[in-house]
């Protein structure tokens, strides 16, 4: 394994570092500033575009997407240390780039699954920047870790033109922006069937389809993640689609739900990194700048210890994110699932805890507005839930460690 990076990925991070310094950082501000005199906190603050204008004219876009045809042609190798620089400005440098969960997971699945016709009228559209899109799984009656448990009907209409898609969701990311246009829906089309990971399908829902409601925004942590286009609560009633909008086959649902996952578990887990170098780089500079009991914190023995913590830890889990990266690339995701559940498992764990001494480093300032840690750690914190819990990835590496070992399956 070699994790040097090649003269394509040295000359994109050279890029993406000097557009961040000039472009994005200085656009935090902004963006606050602009959204305060909005008339929807949920329209796009201007600066947004102009972001994404100047990324795109300078060729740092989709980086994402490993298919040359539709992205940058990365590999996930490559990917990593740019994915890492977008990470230190998590709201806005993924949105400038085109890189912003959860329209990276649909596009790799429309580019993946979809046929001819769903790539035309949504991909093409997604890769351009000019919609947005949001993934439809989780539901707030049944534990959906466990994507077998997923209520949402999508029937056949007697004549067999359509679909009817009937449930009720919520934290699906960016729905309350206006420019989502599409939902990548989760539901059953064979409820009873004998195969629980045989029951789903996935369909495509216009947001403007009658019977679609997005009826309110779900806060995480009490932040409403405006720049992210919030998680919303989202009613299927009787939502009626043509039945040419079915992605795939009847039945393969839960197959495209986890090879749409295993690339965003190492996105995020990217991404997370870099939300932990911007916290080191905020710790050493306030330990310097900042004085008590008649010495600066950074001679405090504690600090130190934080700090120093936080670098090992850092450096530990970059170099497990690059295997994971590197596996991906050589022996496909199936084989590198150990160690995308393991990075899974202990990135946002990691991040958090950095975080966290983060904040209280900065004393009153760390919980409020003037600094990004706040909004950081609960970015980070809710990545113990999303794409899989802790728990949940913990005992399935678990079973397969064991299984070597003789366990069966319990």
């Amino acid at each position: 394994m070699d994790f040097a990076f090649d003269a394509r990925t040295e000359e994109l991070r050279e890029r993406l570092l000097a557009f961040m310094e000039e472009y994005v950082y200085p656009a935090e501000p902004v963006a606050a500033e602009q959204r305060a005199r909005l008339a929807s906190p949920w329209d796009t603050p201007a600066v947004f575009g102009e972001l994404k204008a100047e990324a795109r004219r300078q060729g740092l876009w989709n980086l994402f997407l490993p298919s040359a045809e539709h992205g940058a042609g990365l590999t996930n190798l490559q990917y990593a240390p740019l994915a890492e620089i977008t990470g230190r400005s998590p709201h806005l440098a993924p949105m400038a780039t085109n890189c912003a969960a959860p329209d990276t997971g649909n596009m790799e699945l429309l580019a993946q699954f979809g046929n001819e016709e769903q790539r035309k009228q949504w991909l093409e559209p997604l890769l351009a920047g000019e919609i947005r899109s949001a993934f439809a799984m989780t539901e707030p009656e049944v534990a959906s870790s466990d994507a077998t448990n997923i209520e949402t009907r999508i029937d056949r209409s007697a004549d067999g033109d359509e679909y009817v898609v009937t449930g009720r969701k919520w934290f699906i990311s960016g729905a309350m922006n206006p420019d989502c246009r599409i939902f990548i829906v989760m539901g059953k089309t064979d409820p009873e069937g004998a195969d629980p990971r045989r029951q789903q399908s996935m369909i495509l829902v216009p947001r403007d389809t009658p019977g679609v409601e997005v009826r309110r925004a779900m806060t995480v942590y009490g932040y409403e993640d405006h720049d992210h286009g919030g998680h919303a609560e989202v009613v299927f009633d009787g939502a009626r689609v043509p039945a040419a909008n079915l992605i795939g086959e009847e039945g393969t649902g839960f197959a495209i739900a986890q090879a749409r996952l295993g690339p965003g578990r190492i996105h995020h887990c990217m991404r997370l990194i870099g939300m932990a170098e911007r916290a080191i780089e905020l710790m050493c500079r306030r330990a310097v700048e900042r004085t008590a009991f008649g010495k600066p914190l950074a001679a405090q023995g504690v600090v130190q210890n934080w700090i120093a913590d936080a670098r090992v830890t850092v450096e530990q889990l970059r170099l497990l994110v690059l295997k994971t990266a590197w596996l991906m690339d050589t022996v496909g995701n199936r084989g590198a699932h150990t160690e995308i559940q393991a990075i899974k498992i202990a990135t946002p764990r990691a991040v958090v805890q950095i975080l966290d001494d983060a904040v209280q480093l900065h004393g009153a300032g760390g919980v409020s507005q003037d600094f990004p840690l706040a909004e950081l750690w609960a970015a980070a914190r809710t990545l113990r839930l999303a794409d899989g819990p802790d728990e949940v990835h913990q005992r399935s590496l678990a079973r397969r460690e064991l299984k070597q070992y003789g366990a069966g399956r319990p």
